[in-house]
């Protein structure tokens, strides 16, 4: 009987050591996320949280708050999972409500006219991958040009760099993507 328990307890000694192992080596961060970015772009500079949220929105929400950078998925019990995220530069904020309308997986990128004329020299038409702007996942809102998607420049997460889009990193916007729906309400402050 003593040789079981000791056999059980090297093999969770053993696995707590492995776990402490990809720790150190930056292989999950506390979120359970890839740190190393298994989706690309790394981790987020602002972790992925569960915080009390004080708001009239119902649980399955979504509300991007530009002026902290920050999306809230609403939860049950006044909670909310928040998102640090990119938001549109000066000029390119903009506040809603909307739905989200289409979810795609490592979508395709077309930037709109309104872009290209503003930057020629951006491709026409990038097929969906580690390198397009989109990142690994993007869902749409209702008619406009905008997106919730993922990037792979986690260093631009917390930052005002977008033309309108809001950007996380591609752990992050997978997991969003995973919790919500086509249908799903999308509240936009910009305070």
């Amino acid at each position: 009987m003593i040789r079981f328990f000791a056999a059980q307890m090297t093999a969770i000694a053993l696995l707590l050591a492995g776990a402490a192992d990809a720790s150190a080596a930056g292989m999950m961060d506390f979120t359970g996320t890839s740190s190393t970015g298994y989706l690309g772009g790394g981790a987020s500079p602002i972790h992925r949280t569960t915080v009390i949220y004080n708001g009239n929105y119902a649980p399955g929400t979504i509300v991007v708050n530009t002026a902290e950078r920050r999306l809230y998925l609403v939860l049950q019990n006044g909670q909310a999972l928040r998102y640090g995220i990119g938001v549109g530069r000066d000029g390119f904020r903009w506040g809603g409500v909307h739905k989200i309308t289409a979810k795609k997986e490592w979508p395709d990128w077309t930037p709109p006219s309104q872009m290209v004329a503003r930057r020629p020299d951006l491709p026409r038409h990038m097929k969906g991958g580690i390198e397009n702007p989109l990142g690994a996942r993007a869902m749409y809102l209702g008619s406009t040009l905008y997106r919730i998607h993922g990037s792979n420049e986690p260093e631009t997460i917390g930052q005002a760099v977008s033309s309108g889009c809001f950007r996380m990193t591609n752990d992050d916007v997978t997991d969003l993507y995973g919790r919500v729906g086509v249908g799903t309400t999308v509240v936009v402050l910009n305070n």
